[in-house]
């Protein structure tokens, strides 16, 4: 017996007389389907069912853009297309090394639009651009017929959410958000913790997140808040929509301080007092965190209490995708009460070290680095 996996349209053009071959197909096969045959009899082939899905990527030189890249690939998918203005993308190869590139957006959309016309459409398209792109590639990526999976923050400002959903229901396409901390270990623990303790407990909530950057961030996007919101927004969106997700509405939002390189606040939220302190500065790192060659830290406590939160990362982009296709991704809706936290706090006025303050908003405040 011969069995094999192979593709009709593979078998048709090594067969000498593709009559005969044909009569092996049934009529629900179509030119292109992966086939499973048996040729020692002459019984039809049956169609093998490929939920494989094409994707497009914006953003491929882009510091997430990897981990998308990694997402596809281990979900048992395929990146057709990725584009970004810089050619820096050696990574692809990692990956897709046969996906087409562009460093030219025309180009990327006619190639796109070829691929829909010649009955090969993409999927999904995955935004990995500047925070402030997010909105132009999302509704790039609803026209051309595809869903589409945006890397945080969806946008900068509430509103664009509005425009987005209306052009969702036009298109019949949809957009998912990466909220990967919803689907932390620690996180989904602390949220059952709090969901099954007393219903009239306000919790106090401690959140610090310093993650260093050098000079080369204040040149970059990333560096202006018109294009990046902030450090609040563009560091911290994250963390506000686990914040919510696990301890409920905002009722009260403070703003002690907000400079180039840190944030710093106070929530009341439906169920917890939290205090915050964001920073890209790498002298705000605890001492003991620099000796070990760190340059990041993160912390959650919950009264008093420290909360394990030091790994778990690694694998949080995969996950997020196969909830996206399994048909339990994160909606553009479930994103809005963070963007409103992060809009909110971008464009308060700080109060100052009044009230009730993390501890670290103590600490010097540094020049710009471009200041003279």
């Amino acid at each position: 017996m011969y069995s094999a996996r192979t593709r009709w349209s593979h078998l048709i053009n090594k067969g000498a007389d593709n009559t005969n071959n044909a009569r092996y197909f049934n009529q629900n096969i179509s030119f292109g389907d992966e086939v499973l045959c048996d040729f020692s009899t002459a019984k039809p082939c049956f169609r093998i069912t490929n939920n494989m899905k094409n994707f497009a990527l914006v953003g491929a030189a882009g510091y997430v853009a990897p981990r998308h890249m990694r997402a596809i690939k281990d979900t048992e998918n395929n990146l057709i297309a990725a584009y970004d203005p810089f050619d820096s993308v050696g990574v692809i190869d990692s990956h897709f090394p046969e996906a087409a590139f562009f460093t030219e957006f025309e180009r990327f959309d006619r190639h796109l639009e070829k691929l829909k016309r010649n009955g090969q459409p993409i999927d999904y398209v995955s935004v990995c651009s500047p925070n402030y792109l997010h909105d132009a590639h999302i509704r790039f990526g609803l026209r051309s017929g595809a869903n589409v999976i945006c890397e945080k923050p969806i946008v900068l400002n509430p509103w664009n959410i509005d425009a987005l959903e209306e052009i969702e229901n036009e298109t019949g396409r949809r957009v998912y958000n990466i909220l990967q901390l919803r689907l932390h270990p620690s996180i989904i623990a602390l949220k059952e913790k709090v969901a099954s303790g007393p219903a009239d407990k306000i919790y106090d909530f401690d959140l610090t997140y310093l993650t260093s950057r050098g000079n080369w961030y204040y040149t970059s996007w990333k560096g202006d808040v018109h294009k990046s919101g902030g450090i609040a927004t563009n560091i911290g969106v994250h963390f506000y929509d686990m914040l919510q997700w696990v301890f409920g509405a905002v009722k009260k939002n403070v703003v002690h301080l907000h400079t180039h390189d840190r944030a710093a606040g106070y929530l009341e939220l439906e169920r917890a007092r939290v205090r915050w302190f964001l920073s890209i500065n790498y002298d705000v790192i605890p001492e003991a965190v620099k000796a070990t060659g760190a340059r990041t830290y993160r912390s959650i406590t919950l009264d008093g209490e420290e909360i394990e939160f030091s790994g778990g990362f690694f694998d949080l982009h995969t996950k997020s995708y196969q909830k996206v296709l399994d048909g339990e991704g994160f909606r553009i809706g479930e994103a809005r009460n963070a963007i409103e936290m992060v809009h909110a706090i971008r464009t308060a006025e700080p109060i100052g070290l009044q009230g009730d303050y993390h501890p670290l908003a103590k600490l010097p405040l540094s020049k710009h680095p471009f200041e003279l």
